[in-house]
Protein backbone atom coordinates (compact mmCIF):
# COMPACT_ATOMS: atom_id res chain seq x y z
CA UNK A 1 0.00 0.00 0.00
CA UNK A 2 1.46 3.36 -1.00
CA UNK A 3 1.94 6.05 1.64
CA UNK A 4 0.16 8.67 -0.47
CA UNK A 5 -3.41 7.59 -1.32
CA UNK A 6 -5.24 8.22 -4.58
CA UNK A 7 -9.02 7.92 -4.86
CA UNK A 8 -10.34 7.81 -8.41
CA UNK A 9 -14.04 8.08 -9.29
CA UNK A 10 -14.96 7.48 -12.91
CA UNK A 11 -18.45 7.80 -14.40
CA UNK A 12 -20.15 6.94 -11.11
CA UNK A 13 -23.88 6.39 -11.30
CA UNK A 14 -26.00 5.41 -8.31
CA UNK A 15 -29.68 5.03 -7.50
CA UNK A 16 -31.88 4.73 -4.44
CA UNK A 17 -35.28 3.08 -4.64
CA UNK A 18 -35.00 3.16 -8.44
CA UNK A 19 -34.27 6.91 -8.57
CA UNK A 20 -30.96 7.84 -10.19
CA UNK A 21 -29.10 10.37 -8.03
CA UNK A 22 -25.49 10.24 -9.23
CA UNK A 23 -25.30 10.64 -12.99
CA UNK A 24 -21.78 10.03 -14.21
CA UNK A 25 -19.59 11.72 -11.61
CA UNK A 26 -15.81 11.99 -12.11
CA UNK A 27 -13.27 13.03 -9.46
CA UNK A 28 -9.71 12.25 -8.40
CA UNK A 29 -8.31 12.99 -4.94
CA UNK A 30 -4.62 12.50 -4.10
CA UNK A 31 -2.81 12.52 -0.80
CA UNK A 32 -2.15 16.03 0.45
CA UNK A 33 -5.15 17.48 -1.40
CA UNK A 34 -8.31 19.00 0.05
CA UNK A 35 -11.29 18.99 -2.31
CA UNK A 36 -14.49 20.87 -1.44
CA UNK A 37 -17.81 20.03 -3.09
CA UNK A 38 -20.51 22.69 -3.00
CA UNK A 39 -23.96 22.88 -4.53
CA UNK A 40 -27.63 23.53 -3.82
CA UNK A 41 -29.76 21.03 -1.89
CA UNK A 42 -30.82 17.95 -3.80
CA UNK A 43 -27.88 17.79 -6.20
CA UNK A 44 -26.39 14.51 -4.92
CA UNK A 45 -23.66 15.61 -2.51
CA UNK A 46 -24.60 13.46 0.48
CA UNK A 47 -25.48 10.60 -1.84
CA UNK A 48 -21.90 10.67 -3.08
CA UNK A 49 -20.56 10.38 0.48
CA UNK A 50 -22.86 7.49 1.38
CA UNK A 51 -22.16 5.68 -1.88
CA UNK A 52 -18.41 5.91 -1.39
CA UNK A 53 -18.72 4.34 2.07
CA UNK A 54 -20.99 1.55 0.82
CA UNK A 55 -24.39 2.42 2.25
CA UNK A 56 -26.58 -0.59 1.30
CA UNK A 57 -29.54 1.59 0.28
CA UNK A 58 -27.60 3.02 -2.65
CA UNK A 59 -27.08 0.87 -5.72
CA UNK A 60 -24.18 1.62 -8.03
CA UNK A 61 -25.33 1.04 -11.60
CA UNK A 62 -22.24 2.14 -13.51
CA UNK A 63 -18.75 3.55 -13.13
CA UNK A 64 -15.74 2.72 -11.00
CA UNK A 65 -14.21 3.80 -7.69
CA UNK A 66 -10.65 2.79 -6.84
CA UNK A 67 -8.34 3.53 -3.93
CA UNK A 68 -4.71 2.99 -4.90
CA UNK A 69 -5.93 0.87 -7.79
CA UNK A 70 -8.07 -1.39 -5.57
CA UNK A 71 -11.76 -1.71 -6.45
CA UNK A 72 -13.66 0.06 -3.66
CA UNK A 73 -17.06 -0.99 -4.96
CA UNK A 74 -16.18 -4.64 -4.37
CA UNK A 75 -15.36 -3.96 -0.72
CA UNK A 76 -17.77 -4.34 2.20
CA UNK A 77 -18.19 -1.32 4.48
CA UNK A 78 -15.69 -2.60 7.04
CA UNK A 79 -13.19 -3.38 4.28
CA UNK A 80 -13.45 0.19 3.01
CA UNK A 81 -12.78 1.44 6.55
CA UNK A 82 -9.75 -0.84 6.89
CA UNK A 83 -8.48 0.42 3.54
CA UNK A 84 -8.49 3.93 5.00
CA UNK A 85 -11.84 5.49 4.01
CA UNK A 86 -13.63 7.49 6.71
CA UNK A 87 -16.95 9.33 6.68
CA UNK A 88 -17.83 12.03 9.19
CA UNK A 89 -21.58 12.00 8.90
CA UNK A 90 -24.03 14.84 8.54
CA UNK A 91 -26.43 13.09 10.93
CA UNK A 92 -24.40 10.98 13.41
CA UNK A 93 -26.42 8.20 15.01
CA UNK A 94 -26.91 7.59 18.72
CA UNK A 95 -25.96 4.14 20.01
CA UNK A 96 -27.21 3.31 23.50
CA UNK A 97 -25.10 0.92 25.58
CA UNK A 98 -21.82 1.53 23.72
CA UNK A 99 -19.49 4.13 25.19
CA UNK A 100 -17.37 6.44 23.12
CA UNK A 101 -14.24 4.73 24.43
CA UNK A 102 -15.47 1.20 23.70
CA UNK A 103 -16.57 2.19 20.20
CA UNK A 104 -13.29 3.83 19.28
CA UNK A 105 -11.08 1.15 20.78
CA UNK A 106 -13.03 -1.52 18.90
CA UNK A 107 -12.70 0.48 15.68
CA UNK A 108 -8.93 0.86 16.14
CA UNK A 109 -8.47 -2.84 16.86
CA UNK A 110 -10.59 -3.81 13.86
CA UNK A 111 -8.16 -1.90 11.66
CA UNK A 112 -5.02 -3.12 13.44
CA UNK A 113 -6.05 -6.76 13.23
CA UNK A 114 -5.94 -9.70 15.61
CA UNK A 115 -2.74 -9.92 17.60
CA UNK A 116 -1.93 -6.25 17.08
CA UNK A 117 -4.55 -4.68 19.34
CA UNK A 118 -3.80 -1.37 21.05
CA UNK A 119 -3.19 -1.63 24.79
CA UNK A 120 -5.74 -0.06 27.12
CA UNK A 121 -3.24 2.39 28.62
CA UNK A 122 -1.97 3.51 25.20
CA UNK A 123 -5.53 3.93 23.95
CA UNK A 124 -6.62 6.00 26.94
CA UNK A 125 -3.64 8.31 26.55
CA UNK A 126 -4.35 8.66 22.83
CA UNK A 127 -8.03 9.42 23.30
CA UNK A 128 -7.46 11.84 26.18
CA UNK A 129 -4.90 13.75 24.13
CA UNK A 130 -7.18 14.08 21.11
CA UNK A 131 -10.13 15.11 23.29
CA UNK A 132 -7.97 17.81 24.85
CA UNK A 133 -7.09 19.09 21.36
CA UNK A 134 -10.82 19.34 20.59
CA UNK A 135 -11.61 20.95 23.96
CA UNK A 136 -13.95 18.08 24.81
CA UNK A 137 -14.96 17.27 28.38
CA UNK A 138 -13.19 14.03 29.44
CA UNK A 139 -16.52 12.63 30.65
CA UNK A 140 -17.56 12.19 27.00
CA UNK A 141 -15.19 9.22 26.88
CA UNK A 142 -17.55 7.24 29.11
CA UNK A 143 -20.88 8.43 27.70
CA UNK A 144 -22.89 6.35 25.26
CA UNK A 145 -22.04 7.16 21.66
CA UNK A 146 -23.74 10.48 20.76
CA UNK A 147 -26.59 9.83 23.21
CA UNK A 148 -27.85 13.16 24.52
CA UNK A 149 -25.15 15.04 22.61
CA UNK A 150 -25.99 18.39 21.07
CA UNK A 151 -25.59 18.79 17.33
CA UNK A 152 -22.25 20.49 17.79
CA UNK A 153 -21.04 17.83 20.23
CA UNK A 154 -21.91 15.11 17.74
CA UNK A 155 -19.92 16.83 15.02
CA UNK A 156 -16.95 17.32 17.34
CA UNK A 157 -17.19 13.62 18.20
CA UNK A 158 -16.96 12.74 14.51
CA UNK A 159 -13.71 14.71 14.29
CA UNK A 160 -12.48 12.90 17.42
CA UNK A 161 -13.01 9.61 15.59
CA UNK A 162 -11.06 10.94 12.61
CA UNK A 163 -8.16 12.05 14.80
CA UNK A 164 -7.97 8.71 16.61
CA UNK A 165 -8.41 6.45 13.56
CA UNK A 166 -6.08 8.45 11.27
CA UNK A 167 -7.76 7.46 7.97
CA UNK A 168 -6.12 7.91 4.58
CA UNK A 169 -9.13 9.39 2.76
CA UNK A 170 -11.50 11.55 4.81
CA UNK A 171 -15.02 12.46 3.71
CA UNK A 172 -16.69 15.25 5.70
CA UNK A 173 -20.40 15.47 4.95
CA UNK A 174 -21.57 18.95 6.01
CA UNK A 175 -19.53 18.73 9.21
CA UNK A 176 -20.10 22.48 9.68
CA UNK A 177 -23.90 22.35 9.89
CA UNK A 178 -25.19 23.24 13.34
CA UNK A 179 -21.85 24.55 14.62
CA UNK A 180 -21.36 27.91 16.27
CA UNK A 181 -18.23 29.93 15.50
CA UNK A 182 -16.17 28.50 18.38
CA UNK A 183 -17.06 24.90 17.56
CA UNK A 184 -16.42 25.53 13.87
CA UNK A 185 -12.94 26.83 14.66
CA UNK A 186 -12.14 23.81 16.84
CA UNK A 187 -13.39 21.33 14.25
CA UNK A 188 -11.45 23.10 11.50
CA UNK A 189 -8.29 23.06 13.61
CA UNK A 190 -8.71 19.30 14.00
CA UNK A 191 -8.98 18.87 10.24
CA UNK A 192 -6.02 21.13 9.52
CA UNK A 193 -3.90 19.21 12.02
CA UNK A 194 -4.50 16.06 9.94
CA UNK A 195 -3.50 17.54 6.59
CA UNK A 196 -0.49 15.69 5.19
CA UNK A 197 0.75 14.03 1.97
CA UNK A 198 -0.48 10.72 3.41
CA UNK A 199 -4.10 11.86 3.59
CA UNK A 200 -6.69 13.30 1.22
CA UNK A 201 -9.91 15.14 2.09
CA UNK A 202 -13.32 15.48 0.46
CA UNK A 203 -15.33 18.22 2.18
CA UNK A 204 -19.02 18.58 1.37
CA UNK A 205 -20.40 21.94 2.45
CA UNK A 206 -22.94 24.61 1.60
CA UNK A 207 -21.04 27.52 3.06
CA UNK A 208 -17.88 29.50 2.52
CA UNK A 209 -17.48 29.99 6.28
CA UNK A 210 -15.95 26.52 6.78
CA UNK A 211 -13.54 27.17 3.93
CA UNK A 212 -12.41 30.34 5.68
CA UNK A 213 -10.79 28.01 8.22
CA UNK A 214 -9.91 25.07 5.94
CA UNK A 215 -8.46 26.35 2.68
CA UNK A 216 -9.20 23.84 -0.09
CA UNK A 217 -6.91 23.09 -2.99
CA UNK A 218 -9.86 22.46 -5.29
CA UNK A 219 -13.52 23.52 -5.23
CA UNK A 220 -16.16 21.68 -7.26
CA UNK A 221 -19.76 22.62 -7.99
CA UNK A 222 -22.19 19.71 -8.05
CA UNK A 223 -25.47 19.88 -9.96
CA UNK A 224 -27.73 17.26 -11.52
CA UNK A 225 -25.81 14.45 -9.84
CA UNK A 226 -22.38 15.28 -11.25
CA UNK A 227 -19.58 17.84 -11.01
CA UNK A 228 -20.23 20.63 -13.49
CA UNK A 229 -17.52 23.15 -12.61
CA UNK A 230 -14.19 23.14 -10.78
CA UNK A 231 -11.73 25.77 -9.64
CA UNK A 232 -9.67 26.99 -6.72
CA UNK A 233 -10.66 28.67 -3.43
CA UNK A 234 -11.77 31.75 -5.36
CA UNK A 235 -14.66 29.72 -6.79
CA UNK A 236 -16.10 29.16 -3.32
CA UNK A 237 -15.86 32.87 -2.59
CA UNK A 238 -17.72 33.73 -5.78
CA UNK A 239 -20.45 31.23 -4.92
CA UNK A 240 -20.76 32.83 -1.50
CA UNK A 241 -21.08 36.28 -3.06
CA UNK A 242 -23.22 35.50 -6.10
CA UNK A 243 -24.98 32.19 -5.47
CA UNK A 244 -25.38 29.50 -8.13
CA UNK A 245 -27.48 31.24 -10.77
CA UNK A 246 -24.43 32.34 -12.75
CA UNK A 247 -23.23 28.73 -12.95
CA UNK A 248 -26.61 27.57 -14.19
CA UNK A 249 -26.74 30.37 -16.76
CA UNK A 250 -23.17 29.73 -17.92
CA UNK A 251 -23.81 26.01 -18.41
CA UNK A 252 -27.42 26.22 -19.59
CA UNK A 253 -28.78 24.33 -16.56
CA UNK A 254 -32.44 24.92 -15.78
CA UNK A 255 -33.01 22.51 -12.87
CA UNK A 256 -29.86 21.82 -10.87
CA UNK A 257 -31.36 19.08 -8.68
CA UNK A 258 -31.73 15.36 -9.24
CA UNK A 259 -35.49 15.66 -9.33
CA UNK A 260 -36.65 15.96 -5.73
CA UNK A 261 -36.97 18.52 -2.96
CA UNK A 262 -33.85 17.26 -1.23
CA UNK A 263 -31.58 14.27 -1.23
CA UNK A 264 -32.72 11.12 0.50
CA UNK A 265 -31.56 11.28 4.12
CA UNK A 266 -30.84 7.71 5.17
CA UNK A 267 -28.98 7.12 8.46
CA UNK A 268 -25.65 5.47 7.74
CA UNK A 269 -26.28 2.63 10.18
CA UNK A 270 -29.73 1.67 8.87
CA UNK A 271 -28.73 -1.85 7.88
CA UNK A 272 -24.93 -1.88 7.97
CA UNK A 273 -22.22 -0.85 10.45
CA UNK A 274 -19.97 2.16 9.96
CA UNK A 275 -16.47 2.12 11.42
Amino acid sequence: MSSAPKLTIEGLRATIEGKEILKGLNLEIKGGEVHAIMGPNGTGKSTLASTLMGHPKYEVTDGAVTLDGEDVLEMAVDERARAGLFLAMQYPSEITGVTNADFLRSAINARRGEGNEISLIKFIRLMEGKMKDLEMNPEFMHRYLNEGFSGGEKKRNEILQMLVLEPRLVILDEIDSGLDIDALRIVANGVNAMRSPERGFLIITHYQRLLNYITPDFVHVMMQGRIVKSGGPELAQRLENEGYDWVKEELGIVDETVGQEDEFKVPMNTTAPRY
